[in-house]
């Protein structure tokens, strides 16, 4: 079963989705903007990882990680880059 992730500020939701996007793109990735989630289908498929729509009972952690920490360690590295360039104008 898919994990929803549940924001405390539920006005954040769009924000993050939006950013997800902008960042794979960055990445290289063809991203739907309004599907953002589906640019897992995309990395999986170049990491080699058999993810499909639907039930993935079948994947492992590990593999399910490695599509996970592509998209999430992208979105960190830019809030990084950010928060660094914010520092130095300061």
């Amino acid at each position: 079963m898919a994990r929803r992730r549940k924001y405390i500020v539920p006005e954040a939701a769009r924000g993050m989705q939006a950013f997800k996007s902008d960042v794979m793109k960055q990445e290289g990735y063809n991203v739907n903007p309004e599907r953002p989630d589906d640019v897992k289908y995309e990395v999986a498929k170049e990491l080699g990882i058999p993810l499909r729509q639907g039930d993935n009972g079948d994947l492992s952690t590990e593999s399910a990680g490695h599509i996970g920490g592509k998209i999430g360690g992208s979105m960190v590295r830019e809030l990084v880059r950010m928060a660094q360039d914010r520092l130095s104008k300061q």
